[in-house]
């Protein structure tokens, strides 16, 4: 399996843990919801479809209402074709989920990785946050030390092409830091909340509702 059609498996499972879809909803949600797969097909899609199915990870439902997709024969639309994860499917999805080397940090994985940050677990989270950090901070300094290097051999708009890709990377920097920074005050935070209720358990006073424990902005289902 290639990198691409692996991260594309990963994206498809997560957004129908979510909820079932039909191909044409799933490929609309993959287009605007993670923009790394703008430039999919209906021949790209339909094969990995396919294959989860074949796997045991996906059951196709058809449905009395229409696809909304072109009709491909001059009988009409095709029905609507429904997938939903099987319990399998969402056992192979977590299991995905837990992955945090270094796979997760490139270019076109990160983004799809960091869609699914709401159901990664904390320490997933960071991994995946420091990888890319790290790697991210191994290319700008290949950058600056190739701008040293070249600077006198480019000419004025090649030098502030470099510029800008160094700004980029640099900026990436600057947000993996807060949003790492984040993760660690909210784990930081819910410390003393759970060393607090061990000792309420413990107690045996389990009178009363049970308090709210507070999550970081980053992570909304804790």
């Amino acid at each position: 399996m290639s990198r691409r059609s692996g991260i594309l498996e990963f994206a498809v499972l997560g957004l129908l843990r979510e909820s079932p879809m039909h191909g044409y909803e799933l490929r609309k949600r993959l287009n605007t919801s993670l923009g790394v797969f703008r430039a999919f097909s209906y021949g790209t899609l339909y094969p990995c479809l396919k294959a989860l199915v074949a796997n045991g990870w996906l059951v196709e439902e058809t449905s009395g209402a229409p696809e909304d997709v072109p009709a491909t024969t001059l009988t009409g639309r095709r029905a609507k074709i429904v997938y939903r994860l099987t319990p399998a499917g969402k056992e192979h999805f977590e299991e995905l989920l837990s992955h945090s080397g270094p796979d997760a940090w490139e270019d076109e994985h990160f983004g799809v990785r960091f869609a699914f940050f709401g159901q990664t677990s904390r320490d997933v989270r960071m991994r995946v946050l420091e990888g890319r950090r790290s790697r991210l901070e191994e290319r700008l300094e290949k950058m600056r030390t190739s701008l040293t290097r070249t600077r006198e051999r480019l000419d004025d708009y090649t030098l502030e092409l470099q510029r800008h890709g160094m700004e980029s990377v640099e900026r990436e920097v600057r947000w993996l830091n807060e949003l790492i920074e984040s993760e660690r005050a909210g784990r930081d935070q819910r410390a003393p909340e759970a060393a607090a209720q061990d000792e309420h358990n413990q107690s045996g006073d389990t009178g009363g509702p049970p308090r709210h424990r507070g999550g970081s902005r980053l992570d909304p289902s804790e």
